[in-house]
């Protein structure tokens, strides 16, 4: 280590951060071209050509001229997903669902009954049979 100095590894390990980020940005440029469905097939083969052989000028100019809608277009699509889940949370555990959410909390309020009283054995029995049926 002593021909390398401590100030070149920290330039060495910068240099190296930067290029990492670099082909990060890259990658979320050619994904958000593809992406794209404001873009027709010409203009996305533009943009990608343009990136390909001038990567770090053709990088620079997409961020500067479709940045904004680049990431007016992820928050859309984070909150479709967004959307899309909580849906899916709401039709799986909801009682209407066919989850056994919706069972539980029927047979726990059936056996609340029971205890206080409003519902004879049998007649919890047969609720009971007709909830897991």
């Amino acid at each position: 280590m002593d021909d390398y100095p401590l100030l070149n590894v920290f330039w060495t390990m910068l240099w190296f951060f930067l290029w990492i980020m670099w082909l990060f940005l890259l990658f979320k440029v050619v994904t958000d071209i593809f992406r794209d469905h404001s873009l027709n097939g010409w203009a996305k083969a533009g943009w990608l050509i343009f990136c390909i052989v001038l990567p770090y000028l053709g990088v620079l100019v997409y961020v500067i001229a479709r940045g904004k809608s680049m990431g007016e277009r992820d928050v859309k699509r984070a909150r479709e997903s967004e959307a899309a889940f909580q849906e899916y949370i709401r039709k799986t555990a909801g009682p209407q669902g066919g989850g056994s959410g919706g069972s539980a909390d029927e047979l726990a309020r059936l056996a609340d009954l029971k205890e206080k009283g409003a519902l004879t054995p049998e007649e919890f029995e047969k609720a009971k049979a007709r909830v897991l049926a």
